[in-house]
């Protein structure tokens, strides 16, 4: 099978393009990972140097799209139903349900949602208190692909291996051996591709009660984390919470979000004015 060498120096230029694309940082050790997944890809589209790969994608009128689909190949599409499910049940029971009840209508956005589960696992959840259709809830991601098969509504095995008793047969089916969501929810939900590094395309999304942005970050430098956070934080209402995965912590970031506990799961939350 053929191959290219992908030298320090390319190496260099190929992961900050990707970076100041998509935020995904790529360390020098990393550059065998890296070169896996771009010298296929290169091969494919008909170069022989990795050099020429890359003016391609920088230069060529075609070059942004080649490096987004490369970017989609890279991303990590690891994610379940009921993944985490804690701060989604508080956040649901605690925020969201009391909001509706209240007569408003809360906006909740759950950013990189790869294919789905997490946005469908928080519809399911409003559903059961009844309050589904009093929330707008926006679900989005870069992946193009990923964000097909979410609106599809239709997933593999794997994405149910954290399901809790009662939820297949009542929100979501087999059929011929592949898990099914039911349309309404699915249906629920605004599916939109975004790229989290881009503060301009998440301004345009408007204001949220909730974010969800969790097992992202770690995929950042701080740098960029920072530039991420401070965009969510400004698309938060007064008082709004983001939430982060279990794993991430905001508060080497000093953001202008205050933690707080809320029945054992942690909400970062946008002073009021």
């Amino acid at each position: 099978m053929l191959s290219l060498p992908m030298s320090p120096q390319v190496f260099a230029i190929l992961a900050a393009l990707i970076e100041q694309r998509a935020g995904l940082h790529y360390a020098p050790e990393d550059r065998e990972l890296l070169a896996d997944k771009v010298v296929p890809r290169a091969l494919d589209a008909g170069f022989d140097s990795l050099l020429d790969y890359y003016y391609f994608l920088r230069y060529d009128p075609a070059g942004p799209e080649a490096l987004d689909a490369l970017v989609d190949s890279l991303l990590v599409h690891e994610t379940y139903f009921f993944r985490e499910p804690q701060p989604l049940r508080v956040l649901s029971e605690d925020v969201l349900a009391p909001a509706v009840r209240a007569g408003r209508k809360p906006r909740v956005w759950c950013a990189a949602c790869s294919t789905g589960e997490e946005p469908l696992t928080l519809a399911m959840m409003l559903a059961e208190l009844g309050v589904l259709e009093g929330v707008s809830l926006v679900a989005s991601d870069l992946s193009a692909r990923a964000l097909e098969r979410a609106r599809s509504g239709e997933h593999n095995l794997r994405s149910l291996r954290a399901l809790p008793a009662g939820v297949e047969g009542r929100w979501l089916e087999l059929r011929e051996g592949r898990p099914r969501v039911r349309q309404e929810l699915v249906d629920a939900v605004d599916w939109r591709r975004v790229n989290l590094v881009d503060a301009q395309a998440v301004a345009e999304l408007g204001v949220f009660d909730a974010i969800l942005c969790r097992n992202v970050l770690i995929y950042f430098q701080d740098a960029t984390a920072l530039r991420v956070v401070a965009s969510l934080t400004r698309a938060l209402v007064p008082g709004g919470h983001l939430l982060v995965g279990t794993s991430e912590s905001l508060m080497r970031f000093g953001t202008a979000l205050v933690c707080e506990e809320r029945r054992g799961t942690f909400f970062y939350t946008k002073a009021g004015p």
